[in-house]
């Protein structure tokens, strides 16, 4: 059996690093969105899209783009985070973008129910919106260059590797093995067929 190469124990550390920055990120989010706010009033609840940005740009050009910017990311990280933790590198960029947007939803959403619960807090669809697109445009500038960068570093350390089990020109993988490495089996038990 082969011994997994130093590609595969980067991925998993990889991997775990961006479970670890996932859940970091997410208490963040949680003390700056659950915390209660002292304030004599409390504005309604926006349920109409679009409506919470008009209203902000009525404020004048700095505080909208402030409120804005702030709505884009709070969650913008995820779109970097999320498939850092999945680890894959070899994945189609329309299914991880749709993916990770709608994770990016999901929690936007939940944060948003959340505060339905937190004195002072109100509920407003465009933050919903706010936040999914500002997951949707980290992931759209961060994640397909990054996946590239670390499928040529990749893809080049194992061409470069003494075993010659790389997938360049030439090179051939053995019946039973994929790209994941050799199918493990048991001795003296029987393969079904």
């Amino acid at each position: 059996m082969q011994r997994q190469g130093s590609g595969g124990s980067a991925a998993v550390v990889v991997r775990v690093a961006g479970f670890v920055l996932v859940l970091a990120h997410l208490l963040l989010v949680a003390w700056v969105s659950l915390r209660p706010r002292d304030v004599a009033w409390v504005t309604a609840p926006n349920t109409v899209p679009l409506n919470g940005l008009r209203a902000d740009l009525a404020l004048g050009t700095a505080e909208a783009v402030r409120l804005i910017g702030e709505g884009l990311l709070l969650l913008a990280p995820l779109g970097v985070l999320l498939p850092m933790a999945e680890g894959r590198l070899r994945v189609s960029p329309w299914a991880s973008l749709a993916r990770t947007t709608a994770a990016g939803a999901l929690v936007s959403l939940a944060v948003e129910l959340l505060q339905t619960a937190v004195p002072g807090q109100v509920v407003d669809v465009d933050s919903i919106l706010l936040n999914t697109a500002g997951v949707a445009l980290a992931h759209l500038l961060f994640v397909p260059a990054g996946r590239a960068w670390l499928r040529r570093r990749s893809d080049a350390g194992r061409s470069g590797s003494p075993t010659g089990a790389g997938r360049g020109e030439g090179s051939a993988l053995p019946r039973n093995e994929g790209p994941q490495g050799a199918t493990p089996t048991i001795t003296r038990v029987p393969i079904a067929r």
